[in-house]
């Protein structure tokens, strides 16, 4: 793991001595390559959480059960969505690429090559990255690529090989949220079904869903931010998190659980959370609401083997990053980047 030990002894280098949890501040990092586009981090110091919902809320869904009490540690997670002005400097990169993203030094994409960097090669360029996107992946909505749009249907393996490039962007390790996590910072303290509450009228304040987003997506951080001032966790685009998909994956926790993940043994399918723009009513944006990923979100893909990046049947999905307060050892670091096995996403 060539790449991914270099980028841990960068991040160390840089971390020095962390911080204590009560110490952690929001911050807004800066990404060179993206042309120093900014995106903002919240901390959290870490606590409970009891996932999943109970039997009387409404459009509660049978993999959201059995609740468990679990706990995570501290972190920060970014303030709104991943958005196309930092990510489409990763996925538009300008080198030759293989197929696998890995540099194509021999003129043939189809033989992956070591992720080690030669003469006049940085360590950015060797992470993984896309082979370029064979449609505009915004669609034709909102403002093309502009600033402060949400990145959008990466796969799950583009959107964790993006948080390695980040990171050997900036020193910090990034990832993509565990579902405790993710819940935890969704539901901000809250038990109610959204973070505001439990009354649907409310929504429209907080999120862009199908009754007031015109099926399209919305820039990032125009609705009311939850109580810890995150914003569109409740929809405009649904967001990867690192698990695999379980429909029991609660049952598989003990309450007390601390950091749990599930990881992935396959490509398909992985957890999604937080409902979207295009279609489903308030009950898909609840705090607990889960979805798999599905394979018919390539199914309009040309090409064989379809790709291992881009997600053309799939216009609402993206991600936000987070960044633990303790960085992990090399093997953890690599094993969060390179979830889920196989050639297929």
């Amino acid at each position: 793991m060539p790449v991914t030990e270099q980028i841990h002894a960068r991040v160390l280098e840089k971390s020095g001595t962390p911080p204590d949890a009560a110490a952690m501040a929001a911050y807004t990092e800066t990404v060179p390559a993206a042309k120093d586009a900014p995106f903002d981090l919240v901390p959290l110091p870490g606590g409970e959480v009891t996932l999943g919902s109970p039997a009387t809320e409404a459009g509660r869904q049978e993999n959201e059960s059995p609740q468990v009490k679990v706990s995570v540690d501290p972190f920060w997670i970014g303030k709104c969505e991943m958005t196309w002005d930092v990510y489409r400097a990763f996925m538009e990169n300008g080198k030759a690429r293989n197929k696998d993203g890995t540099l194509n030094r021999d003129s043939d994409n189809r033989t992956p090559e070591p992720p080690v960097a030669l003469e006049g090669e940085t360590l950015v360029d060797v992470v993984s990255q896309p082979t370029p996107p064979y449609v505009p992946m915004h669609f034709e909505m909102g403002e093309g690529y502009g600033a402060g749009w949400p990145a959008i249907a990466m796969t799950h393996h583009a959107a964790s090989k993006f948080c390695e490039w980040l990171s050997a962007q900036t020193g910090h390790y990034y990832r993509l949220p565990t579902e405790a996590e993710w819940e935890y910072a969704c539901r901000a303290g809250t038990t109610t079904a959204w973070s505001f509450g439990d009354d649907p009228a409310q929504l429209a304040d907080h999120a862009w869903f199908m009754v007031n987003a015109e099926y399209t997506y919305q820039q990032v951080g125009q609705k009311k931010p939850n109580p810890w001032g995150l914003h569109d966790m409740h929809g405009n685009v649904a967001e990867w998190c690192l698990d695999a998909y379980l429909p029991d994956a609660f049952a598989k926790w003990e309450n007390g659980a601390k950091n749990p993940w599930h990881p992935a043994l396959s490509r398909y399918p992985h957890v999604t959370r937080g409902g979207h723009f295009y279609e489903g009513g308030p009950e898909t944006l609840r705090s607990a609401a889960r979805v798999p990923s599905d394979p018919a979100w390539k199914a309009i893909d040309p090409q064989n083997p379809k790709s291992i990046w881009y997600l053309t049947s799939c216009q609402f999905i993206g991600f936000r990053v987070v960044r633990p307060l303790a960085v992990p050892d090399v093997k953890e670091m690599h094993r969060t980047w390179n979830t889920g096995p196989g050639p297929t996403e």
